[in-house]
């Protein structure tokens, strides 16, 4: 199947501000020291099918969020591209296909404007954009919140009178006001109760089949991700290190890392066992490691780790890991089950 949203080399990087000092040297043709620079995405390519929703999986500070609005138009990349239904990402102009892809953010209080009444946060964009008149804009917002299960009246109301789960999915119909196809999910439930996380993620698959949605899923919440998603990337330290169909990854995972993840990962069918988190901090993309950027927390690392960086690979159908462990034939895989509590 054709993807209809293709990532590929996709770099983010941060330089430094500049100093008062620095942009007057420049003025005066003086060079100066240039500050380190944070690859907060480096390299990242993948593709997503229509109607799939993948997660995409990893720590704080890994560049899942830089990603995704890379992805959702919002932040310009450093190199890379990225495709919607084969055509480069524009914004502005006849060509643009920005609108395709919209973004619901982790606090939903944070990103609704507090002045402003929910039937205008839904048509705003629209009338703007001219998918909406501002006659008919009572009746767009109206059938946006029953689409995402609210009172239509709901719209004379301010986001401070509602709750958690309820602006939430008022995030979501804005998403929604411009008619995209892709939706990109960053941390969407993990500020909401347990019980309201399960209404909005039964809300998205809904939403999905009735309207034919892609998402890309940004969440660290296993749990979350192992029913939602239709496949799983595991990113690292601004790379993809490995990405699988969910039951593959859940049951046969095959990156240290994504081990480390899953073992640790509380489920209610496990035994007791005491907690044991991944060993060593993950260090500081100002300066990363060479190679393989986890093998300083990695329990199996070869000498190879620390001095080449691994190819993604492809170990089974669909399955890829970057790991130097499964390039050489004879080297056996350890399933999940037998990876000690201890390593993870």
């Amino acid at each position: 199947m054709k993807p209809f949203l293709e990532i590929s080399e996709l770099s983010k990087s941060f330089a430094p501000s500049r100093g008062l000092v620095a942009k007057m040297a420049s003025a005066l043709g003086r060079s100066t020291a240039q500050g380190p620079v944070v690859h907060a995405v480096n390299g990242v390519s993948l593709c997503v099918a229509p109607g799939e929703i993948v997660g995409l999986v990893g720590e704080s500070g890994c560049g899942k969020s830089t990603l995704g609005r890379m992805v959702a138009g919002i932040m310009d990349s450093s190199a890379g591209i990225v495709r919607y239904d084969g055509h480069p990402l524009v914004h502005g102009g006849p060509h643009s296909v920005h609108r395709q892809a919209q973004m619901v953010f982790q606090n939903p209080y944070a990103s609704l404007n507090p002045r402003l009444r929910i039937r205008d946060t839904l048509t705003e964009a629209p009338i703007y954009h001219g998918l909406t008149t501002r006659k008919e804009a009572l009746n767009f917002a109206s059938s946006l919140l029953e689409l995402v299960g609210l009172d239509p009246s709901y719209g004379e109301r301010y986001p401070h009178q509602f709750s958690g789960g309820q602006r939430q999915r008022i995030a979501i119909a804005r998403a929604l006001s411009m008619d995209p196809k892709l939706i990109v999910c960053d941390e969407a439930v993990s500020a909401l109760d347990v019980s309201v996380q399960a209404q909005i993620l039964n809300l998205f698959l809904d939403l999905r089949a009735s309207r034919g949605l892609t998402y890309l899923f940004i969440s660290h919440n296993l749990s979350v991700v192992e029913y939602l998603a239709d496949r799983v990337a595991i990113m690292y330290l601004g790379k993809l290190v490995e990405i699988a169909p969910t039951q593959t990854l859940f049951t046969s995972a095959q990156h240290p890392y994504t081990k480390a993840l899953i073992a640790d990962a509380p489920r209610l069918d496990a035994k007791a066992a005491a907690y044991r988190p991944i060993q060593g901090e993950l260090p500081s993309p100002l300066k990363p490691p060479s190679g393989c950027a986890f093998h300083p927390r990695c329990p199996v690392a070869l000498r190879r780790c620390s001095e080449e960086a691994p190819p993604m690979t492809e170990i089974a159908p669909g399955h890829h890991a970057a790991c130097h462990l499964h390039q050489p034939a004879s080297v056996r895989v350890v399933p999940i089950s037998e990876v000690p509590r201890h390593v993870a």
